[in-house]
């Protein structure tokens, strides 16, 4: 690829379609909306055009231009709003192909572009990801605020603090001439590291973004034959998993992504626990214990007194409608009969309100968490150091990660993987 390149695309959903985008961007943007239109409207605002191909009219359609670089991707932008049939789309899709210095865009290119030209930063970029991929309402608020700029603008207000303490330091080496600290650093000096690295600690606290992505971790777990595939069904209000009154019928881990009450959970079926003469069944009994240990929620359908982690349990007393009703358990429930299902999603939002970040909250991936606790362990250093020098050193460091967040320095490795998960056109 080269940005010299003049770049275009469907940005829109595949035809038919009502409506269909498609985006030029570079510096001969503004030359094929010439060609193709016979002139060029006034920036920003839409005109309808009909658009051409030599003597033939293609389409009748609404053209904008964005003169870079107050541009979606800081270069020239033009856009054609087309009628959204398929033989509309490929008719223009072909002419701006056969135009000298255009080329298809790849995929994310046009979101590269705008972080390499400094329209977004790599958090941003992040986000908008997100959004593309989001399938609940969390999931979109989280990946709005990181589209928004809100991980970039905590990661900025961290440098900030780092430079105002570096400052302090550089002052104070330059007074100094014995390098070590005492009486030359403001007496505040410490309070505000410290204060800083709470303020970090306690966003690295918080409740991760994977989370939003994944879905809360909820095991279905008990001894054979107690209804946890019926159950798994009924929460994920589909046949996820196969149901029999034979004891031993699930043998392997059924994993089924769902949405209860616009928030994402991965529900998971467990063979059911107990001991086998079968390698089969052995096998999956071994990998529901590994299952137990990653769950964040466990649906237990068993005794009170086997349950694994009563911390992290609610003991469902599942089968209500055939079965005795078991007096310790957190709610009874019947997949055949619906019965005690709304109560128990309802436990399982309550629980996973303290599992997810809370509404307005940062939420820090794992890249950002890296960096995060790379910059909390650099202020840990400086506050403990007696030599100057190495305090510096330190918060250098340290603000060297704060740019690895935004995208500043240090992130050219992972690039690529990052724009190649957004669509072509985008």
């Amino acid at each position: 690829m080269s940005a010299r390149d003049t770049i275009f695309a469907l940005s829109s959903g595949s035809p038919p379609a009502a409506v269909a985008i498609v985006r030029i961007s570079g510096p001969e943007a503004d030359a094929a909306l010439q060609q193709m239109a016979g002139r060029l409207p006034e920036p920003r605002r839409a005109t309808l055009a009909p658009l051409r191909c030599g003597a033939e009219t293609l389409d009748n359609a609404l053209i904008l231009r964005f003169p870079g670089p107050a541009s979606a991707t800081g270069e020239d932008v033009a856009e054609l709003h087309l009628h959204g049939g398929r033989a509309v789309v490929a008719s223009v899709l072909d002419a701006l192909g056969r135009m000298d210095g255009l080329r298809q865009a790849e995929a994310g290119e046009f979101t590269r572009r705008a972080f390499e030209n400094g329209r977004i930063d790599l958090a941003e970029a992040e986000g908008l990801a997100d959004l593309l991929t989001a399938e609940t309402q969390s999931q979109r608020r989280a990946a709005l605020a990181m589209a928004g700029g809100a991980v970039g603008r905590l990661a900025g207000a961290w440098r900030e603090r780092l430079l105002g303490l570096a400052a302090q330091v550089e002052a104070a080496l330059d007074f100094s001439d014995e390098g070590e600290v005492g009486e030359s650093l403001p007496p505040g000096w410490r309070d505000q590291a410290e204060a800083l690295a709470a303020e970090i600690e306690a966003a690295l606290a918080r409740p991760s973004a994977e989370r939003l992505k994944e879905g809360v971790r909820t095991v279905i777990a008990g001894p054979p034959n107690t209804g946890k595939s019926s159950l798994l069904n009924a929460l994920a209000g589909r046949e996820a998993a196969i149901t029999s009154a034979i004891e031993g019928t699930t043998r392997d881990v059924v994993e089924a992504p769902t949405a209860i009450a616009g928030t994402p959970f991965l529900l998971i079926d467990t063979a059911g626990l107990r001991e086998s003469a079968d390698e089969i069944e052995r096998m999956g009994v071994g990998r529901a214990r590994d299952s137990l240990d990653r769950a964040d929620i466990i649906l237990w359908l068993g005794a009170q007194s086997d349950c694994p982690d009563p911390d992290r349990s609610i003991l469902v007393s599942a089968r209500a409608d055939i079965a005795p009703i078991d007096p310790l358990a957190d709610v009874a429930v019947s997949a055949v009969t619906g019965d005690g299902i709304d109560r128990l999603v309802a436990m399982l939002g309550q629980r996973a309100r303290g599992l997810l970040p809370a509404e307005g909250e940062v939420a820090l991936n794992a890249r950002h968490r890296q960096a995060a606790a790379s910059i909390l362990e650099d202020l840990r250093r400086a506050v403990r150091s007696a030599d100057f020098l190495a305090i510096a050193e330190s918060l250098r460091h340290a603000r060297l990660e704060t740019d690895r967040i935004t995208g500043r320095a240090g992130v050219e490795d992972m690039l690529d993987s990052l724009f190649d998960r957004l669509c072509i056109g985008k």
